[in-house]
Parts: C-alpha cells; structure tokens; sequence
C-alpha cells in the first residue's frame, strides 16, 4: 500500500470493514511481481471483498456486490460485471460509511446463507 492519502483512506475503509463484522479474516493474497504487497482480502464464511490501492483511487471489490441491495448507491464501479461489484473512492470522495458497512453486513450475510 502507498504511504500517501490512499493509505490513510485504505485504513479508513478496513475500520469500517471490521466495524461491520468484528471476525472478518483479512488476509493478504495473490503476491506477484508487479504487486509484491499482494491484496488484502475479507473473508467471513466466503469472500467478502478486496481492497486496492491505485493512482487515482482506493478500490473496493465485493465478491458478490451484483447480489446485494445497495439503497444508497454506495456502489458506483464495475456496474455492469455479472457478479461483482465495486466502491471507487477518490482523493476527495466522501463515503458513506453507515452505507457501507451495511453492504459489508449484506455480503456476510449472503455468504452466511449459502454456508
């Protein structure tokens, strides 16, 4: 992860993660050359979500996000992948974090159901 507002936003996002399920496993996953830091994942009963760091922005995949309801309009990436879904989130962006980790809770849920 970088050391610039990214970081700070990253740690920000992997509070609100752990807010919304207190026994998320995160783990770091799929080390290769040109991502030597490898990507931090969630799990709770299945994948929850990844956390990414690009230049513009921190990025937050959810495994299953086309499944969850989203009132909020939380997510606002990859909207038209068949299974997934994501939460771009830029230097200035605000997030809603009540929003949020309620698709958080919403993914653990759904991997709960189908455990």
């Amino acid at each position: 992860m970088s050391a610039d507002w990214r970081a700070e936003r990253a740690a920000q996002i992997r509070a609100l993660i752990q807010r919304a399920d207190p026994g998320i496993v995160e783990e770091v996953k799929w080390r290769k050359p040109s991502n030597p830091d490898g990507v931090p994942t969630f799990s709770s009963s299945g994948l929850v979500c990844t956390l990414e760091t690009y230049k513009d922005k921190v990025k937050v995949t959810f495994a299953k996000g086309a499944s969850l309801p989203d009132p909020a309009k939380v997510f606002n990436a990859s909207l038209t992948a068949g299974t997934r879904r994501a939460v771009d989130v830029g230097e200035g962006d605000v997030l809603d974090d009540d929003a949020f980790v309620e698709l958080v809770r919403a993914a653990v849920a759904l991997n709960e159901s189908k455990a």
